[in-house]
């Protein structure tokens, strides 16, 4: 999950008899996320002429009325930003999208820890195993989970137990937190992903029994081990392959396979998720656009259709689908297992090497595209062979609804190879 925020330092806008304010000013911190935004004070003051709002920080070699310098100001300044940027990172990797309130408490803890001896001596004590119980229905329901979140917190459980049967809070001070990246390691042969989301589910897990007074032990919020990764390679198809999976023609025999082709198909010209065409709707679509509000992000998006994706509207218009849905989307895990015999079937088949750590170990596997593809394939595709095609990333972002080019660099970095390879294509001529 990709949360997309702004975090900006600024002077508070005060006047006093209509005039501005230009002595002695608050510095404010402005967290902007999913259409919220929250203020919070810094704690510091500075006049205006010392401030540089370009950089967002105090002007080098100055000093406020309390005689704090710029570079003390400063570096707060950047604790707050780099630990704003800690409590987004672990909702993302909760898979968690915060309220403002949440964001706040995360915020606070992180910037005061509460001590063992301000937790509330009359709290109950509840065991390890009890309180991940608590846990997982208390956040579940909170953060209206959904059954693979669910999943995926019964796996963390049955791993936790069998690492060991007795655990406790107290048994993860750091050497506890090594022990346990050791099991996933060797026991669980986990990748260095993995075990990364792992050890995110769990400090999840331990931060909240923190603050319900559960546990005190703080020593996961300092634990960060070292583990190398890669960049995860981004699955797409090419034109040629692409097309090569629209002309294949479907044996009589597999033609459950033609609904999930128009579907993926569907998403390649839209870049759709699986979330979003599952819940496309008749009232969504219109003479030459579609008008929709994603499921994961709640962006309000407006996205043109072309000559393809019309095509395949065309094809189901007169088909009634359950709820009004427009096309015959299956669940997700069917679609994908389909997805893979489809691409085997149209030989769909470039070798494609994957790289990955396990501790220090680097491994590289070489898989066929085909048994790699996926529903979220579509959504690559649609972006990489958009910039492919030479439109600016800033309308493909409009269509997608990213805010930052940082997450479309890697498929700006795709398109950049593709048109260097064409470029070749001169020298054939």
């Amino acid at each position: 999950m990709n949360i997309k925020r702004n975090i900006i330092f600024s002077l508070e806008s005060r006047k006093k008899n209509g005039v501005p304010i230009v002595d002695n000013v608050p510095i404010r911190m402005r967290v902007i996320f999913a259409g919220k935004r929250i203020e919070l004070t810094t704690g510091y003051r500075i006049d205006v002429a010392k401030w540089d709002s370009a950089k967002e920080r105090v002007k080098n070699g100055t000093t406020n009325k309390l005689d704090q310098s710029a570079s003390e100001i400063n570096s707060d300044l950047l604790r707050y930003y780099t630990e704003m940027q800690e409590v987004f990172k672990e909702f993302e990797v909760q898979n968690t999208m915060p309220t403002m309130d949440d964001v706040k408490e995360a915020f606070n803890l992180r910037l005061n820890p509460i001590k063992e001896d301000e937790l509330k001596s009359d709290k109950p004590t509840v065991s390890f195993k009890e309180a991940f119980n608590k846990f997982v229905k208390e956040c579940g329901k909170q953060n209206n989970w959904t059954n693979s979140t669910y999943e995926k917190f019964s796996a963390v459980k049955n791993h936790l137990k069998s690492f060991k049967s007795d655990l406790t809070f107290e048994y993860f001070d750091e050497n506890g937190l090594n022990n346990y990246v050791d099991f996933l390691r060797t026991t669980k042969d986990m990748r260095n992903s993995t075990i990364g989301k792992q050890l995110g589910f769990l400090k999840w897990f331990l931060r909240w029994s923190f603050k319900k007074g559960y546990n005190t032990n703080s020593a996961y919020d300092t634990f960060n081990p070292k583990l190398k990764n890669t960049s995860k390679k981004v699955i797409f198809l090419t034109w040629d392959e692409l097309t090569k999976l629209r002309e294949y023609q479907i044996p009589s025999q597999k033609q459950y396979l033609e609904r999930v082709r128009d579907v993926f198909l569907f998403c390649c010209f839209t870049g759709l998720r699986y979330s979003d065409v599952f819940n496309l709707r008749r009232s969504d679509i219109k003479e030459n656009h579609i008008e929709i509000t994603t499921v994961k992000t709640a962006d309000s998006l407006i996205i043109e259709l072309n000559n393809h994706s019309k095509a395949i509207l065309e094809k189901y218009k007169d088909i009634a689908f359950q709820d009004q849905k427009v096309l015959p989307v299956i669940s997700n895990q069917r679609m994908n297992t389909y997805l893979k015999e489809l691409a085997e079937l149209a030989e769909i088949k470039e070798p494609v090497r994957e790289t990955y750590y396990k501790g220090n170990e680097r491994i590289d596997v070489v898989t066929p595209k085909y048994s790699l593809l996926g529903t979220h394939t579509a959504r690559r595709t649609f972006i990489c062979n958009a910039l492919s095609l030479g439109i600016p990333a800033n309308v493909v972002m409009k269509w997608t609804g990213h805010s930052d080019y940082k997450a479309m660099k890697p498929y700006i970095d795709i398109a950049d190879d593709i048109k260097a390879n064409a470029m070749s294509k001169f020298n054939q001529l």
